[in-house]
């Protein structure tokens, strides 16, 4: 029998997939259902795109709020309050030197399910999030990303 998955998580990113799921599950459902109302009533369903399409966004917010409610029932949440202030783990923000781009760069360790890189909010499965973890002030990691190798000194965790 296969183990089922477990999220890690911090408690915002618990809070923002409970805000999708509520949204996706009552606003989203009746535009939907809407939708779909408007376009039985052009007639012909073989050839109305507009009753196909409203049928595809359905499928999608469906298996949309399927995954969201899989990962909620699967979901660790971390207590950052029980969390050492002088180590790398996940729900820490941990600025670091990059020694290849010469600069200093904030990231916030979280689980892959809250992921958004853009934000520089990196998974703890991701290798340099894996890298980080456990570490703390001072020590320096190399990390082999899909470009080479990259270096990071830990210059403070928060």
């Amino acid at each position: 029998m296969s183990e089922t998955k477990k999220f890690i998580m911090t408690y915002e990113g618990v809070k923002k997939l409970e805000q999708e799921l509520e949204y996706l599950k009552t606003v989203k459902r009746k535009e939907i259902t809407e939708k779909i109302k408007v376009a039985l009533g052009y007639g012909d369903l073989s050839e109305n795109s507009e009753y196909d399409e409203a049928k595809n966004e359905q499928a999608f917010t469906e298996g949309r709020i399927a995954q969201l409610e899989n990962m909620l029932k699967n979901t660790q949440v971390v207590d950052e309050t029980e969390l050492p202030n002088d180590i790398v783990a996940i729900g820490k923000t941990v600025k670091v030197k990059d020694y290849e781009f010469d600069e200093e760069v904030e990231y916030t360790i979280v689980g892959s399910a809250e992921a958004d890189p853009m934000s520089f909010k990196i998974s703890n499965e991701s290798p340099v999030g894996a890298a980080l973890l456990g570490k703390k002030i001072g020590d320096e990691v190399e990390v082999i990303v899909p470009g080479g190798t990259n270096k990071f000194k830990i210059l403070e965790i928060y």
